[in-house]
Parts: C-alpha cells; sequence; structure tokens
C-alpha cells in the first residue's frame, strides 16, 4: 500500500507543481529574471502555457515509480530499525528511527532520480519560441526533442557520468530534506491526532504532509540551486575558455604574440 500511494502522490505532485517548478529551474540557473512574476511572463511571452511544462510526461512517470520507492522504503526500513531496537516491528518509533528511515527514503531516491532530474533541468531551460511568435525561415531544430532524446544526446556526448550530474549535491538535498519531512509529517500527525484515534484523519494528513513539504523544501532549496547550476552545465567548454583567457592576462608576452598571428 505504500508504495501505491507513493507512486499516485507522486505523479499528481508533479503534474500540479510542474509549471512552478519549471520557473524554479529557471529562476535557479538564469540571471535575467527579476522574479517569479517577471519570469512566468516572459515564459508565457515568448513560449505560451507548452513553456512551462517541458519535460512533463517523463517526469511525472519518473516521479512516480520514485515516490513509490522512497515511501515504500521509508516504511519497510523503519519497520526493520524497530524489529532490531525493539523486537517487534509495529512498535513505536522514536524521533531518530523516523529522521533516519526518512534518510535511507533520500539515498535511495537519488540513485533512480538523477537521470531524470537532469533531463527535466535541461529540458526546462532549452528555449522553444513560440511558433506563432516566430517566421518558418528562422525556426530551428531544438536540441532535445524530448526527455528519452535528451537522455539519449547526454550519453552520447557527455557519457554515462553525464546522466548523473548533480549527484552530490541531489544526494545531500534528498537526504536531509527526505528526513526532515518524514520527521516533521510524523510527529504533526501524531500531536493533531486526538487522543483515542488510531490513525489521523484526511485533513490532519493534508495539513501535516504541506506543512512537513514547505518546511523541508526551504531547507533544501540551497543545494537544489546547485544541483540545477551543475545539470545545466552541458560540457567543460566555458571552463576551459574562461581558464585560458585567466591565463593570457596572467601572460602579456603570450597575448602579444597571439594578437600578431591574429590580428
Amino acid at each position: 500500500m505504500d508504495f501505491i500511494a507513493g507512486a499516485i502522490g507522486g505523479g499528481l505532485s508533479t503534474a500540479v507543481g510542474y509549471p512552478l517548478d519549471t520557473v524554479k529551474v529557471r529562476i535557479q540557473t538564469e540571471r535575467n529574471y527579476n522574479g517569479i512574476w517577471h519570469c512566468i511572463r516572459e515564459t508565457y511571452r515568448t513560449e505560451k502555457v507548452w513553456g512551462f511544462y517541458k519535460g512533463v510526461s517523463a517526469s511525472v512517470l519518473a516521479v512516480s515509480v520514485i515516490s513509490s520507492v522512497s515511501f515504500g522504503t521509508y516504511k519497510n526500513f523503519l519497520c526493520t530499525i524497530c524489529k532490531l531496537r525493539y523486537g517487534a516491528a509495529d512498535e513505536k518509533p522514536s524521533k531518530l528511527d523516523v529522521s533516519v528511515a526518512g534518510g535511507a527514503a533520500g539515498a535511495v531516491r537519488v540513485v533512480l532520480m538523477t537521470p531524470s532530474e537532469v533531463a527535466k533541468v535541461r529540458m526546462q531551460t532549452q528555449r522553444n519560441p513560440h511558433p506563432s511568435l516566430t517566421s518558418p525561415q528562422s525556426v530551428s531544430k531544438p536540441k532535445y526533442r524530448g526527455s528519452l532524446h535528451c537522455l539519449k544526446v547526454i550519453a552520447k556526448e557527455e557519457g554515462f557520468g553525464g546522466l548523473y550530474k548533480g549527484c552530490s549535491a541531489l544526494l545531500c538535498r534528498d537526504c536531509s530534506s527526505s528526513a526532515i519531512y518524514f520527521l516533521t509529517y510524523s510527529a504533526l500527525c501524531e500531536w493533531l491526532t486526538p487522543a483515542g484515534r488510531n490513525k489521523p484523519g484526511f485533513l490532519v494528513v493534508l495539513l501535516s504532509g504541506g506543512f512537513a513539504g514547505v518546511l523541508a523544501w526551504g531547507l533544501a532549496t540551497p543545494m537544489d540551486v546547485i544541483k540545477s547550476r551543475m545539470q545545466t552545465d552541458e560540457s567543460d567548454q566555458h571552463k576551459h575558455k574562461v581558464s585560458s583567457t585567466c591565463q593570457l592576462k596572467k601572460n602579456p608576452t603570450l597575448t602579444l604574440l597571439l594578437q600578431k598571428e591574429n590580428p
């Protein structure tokens, strides 16, 4: 049941929040936006509604599977901890047990999630002006035609390691945020559930999950920014160019020789 609930919840939350996720990624990786509303206006002006949903289909499917694994891992890991520490899987876990199980669920997510995150970020930052705003002569084919094509191109051009760019930042983000999320969610459900009831009601679950998500993402945002910027870096050409420029500035003689050869 935990695997099924995680799959349904993950897919629905991704589909609903995807437009804002696109805005988030663009603000994190580009400097030409003054804020969230400016990004929304510009994205709609140049790419219309579809601009907010680039790569959404693959992302929904991937997150459904990943959320299923995450929630299933959390529940089973927590039961294992309780069995080892207290002798029975149905014993009440401590706050530390919940945090450790949540961190483990986050670590498992990263292994499965990184390639789809790389493809999602690349698709979201790829510019495709709406056909109504461009002339037929000026329309060029986008580098990535879809999420699966994006993964194929990355693997071909950047190797297997390209599919796992930002993995370290994602690991830090998801381990900490998952631990905080499950701990906050569990604590709030317990606190808001009236005495005498074994399970929290629907409203309690809704409020607890929402507040836990806000807190977890608020603390995870710095690592999320780092992750997004690492994943948009398609190659090391820019770094090499910057490095070469610095070397030229440090070596005036070499600069003069190059200027004579290439006036």
